[in-house]
């Protein structure tokens, strides 16, 4: 209870650090769509039951629509400019369906009223919430962007980049290296395509080895589940020791030499992480409450990423695939 109180204590005090309070307000539907919050936690809840794996394919949208034109739900769009053909959407992405349930629900209690970027941003936070994670609470008031960026969302962040490009494209939105470490924390639950960390797994970097920071066991593991040219689409857990829920077995995974992917095992592994990442690792690895602490004050900074909020450009969107048709 005591470590609950100091979490939201510190969400608040994050908020006005980060300068969200300032243009959204956790309380501005209070009157206009009272019911809001449990209608989006419901629609999640439910999508849950259904399919674990959606947790984590809801932090994964917010993330990557909050990354390109700021968090617009302008990966929501659909058309030949839409997000979701960018490479690191395209066939990866999931989610919409589900946002398209909690976006009618919400239009069946006040229509017109809340935009699809809100909805989002909600529920991520649920997404979190319910696999055993921080609960914080959503400063809200976006505005639906009017355009889809496909090139932006073709340079979001890359599990084959080094550590100092991601790091640089983090900076470019406003966060910094303990938002890189934390949010990376995300990848405590859900599933990566053998697309995607395959190349850690025979021929490191064209040396003709595997990763040397791969621990040989589950290197062992990989390769049977991502034998060389087998199917690339086929998963496997970014959380071996608990798949489904959000704590912070993913940093202690890094210590052992077992994070999947290589975005991951460079946060603790690489060079450049001695200076900046590793300690951060450590100490996540070590205290549960200190990684939930970073990582919801990290949300709220990632979730204020945007220009469209109340009086300024953008719209609430009927529907979250098409731009209104006024």
């Amino acid at each position: 209870m005591r470590g609950h109180l100091l979490l939201t204590v510190f969400t608040l005090m994050c908020m006005l650090w980060s300068g969200t309070k300032a243009q959204l307000n956790p309380n501005i539907y209070a009157k206009s769509c009272p019911y809001l919050v449990p209608i989006v936690r419901r629609q999640v809840m439910n999508a849950l039951k259904a399919d674990t794996r959606m947790a984590a394919s809801l932090i994964r949208l917010h993330f990557h629509d909050c990354f390109v034109n700021g968090c617009d739900a302008s990966v929501l769009l659909d058309g030949d400019d839409s997000e979701k053909l960018a490479l690191p959407n395209l066939n990866s992405a999931r989610g919409f369906e589900l946002i398209d349930t909690i976006k009618a629900a919400v239009e069946y209690a006040c229509p017109g009223v809340v935009s699809c970027a809100d909805i989002l941003s909600l529920a991520a936070r649920d997404s979190v919430v319910l696999s055993g994670g921080p609960r914080w609470r959503v400063a809200l008031g976006r505005k639906d962007g009017l355009v889809a960026n496909q090139n932006s969302a073709n340079n979001l962040p890359s599990p084959f980049e080094p550590l100092d490009a991601i790091i640089a494209k983090f900076v470019a939105v406003g966060l910094n290296v303990t938002d890189v470490v934390a949010l990376s924390g995300a990848h405590t639950f859900g599933q990566a395509k053998c697309d995607l960390f395959s190349n850690r797994l025979f021929n490191f970097n064209g040396a003709g080895s595997p990763d040397t920071t791969l621990e040989t066991t589950l290197l062992s593991d990989l390769r049977t589940v991502c034998p060389a040219g087998g199917n690339g689409n086929q998963t496997a857990p970014l959380d071996r020791n608990s798949t489904d829920a959000f704590d912070n077995n993913y940093f202690k995974n890094l210590l052992e030499g077992k994070g999947l992917l290589s975005s991951d095992q460079i946060l603790f592994s690489s060079d450049l992480a001695v200076n900046t990442t590793k300690r951060l690792v450590e100490a996540y690895s070590r205290s549960q409450y200190l990684f939930f602490r970073d990582f919801t004050c990290s949300m709220i900074k990632m979730g204020g990423i945007t220009n469209l909020v109340n009086g300024s450009s953008g719209e609430v969107r009927k529907n979250c695939r098409v731009i209104n048709n006024y």
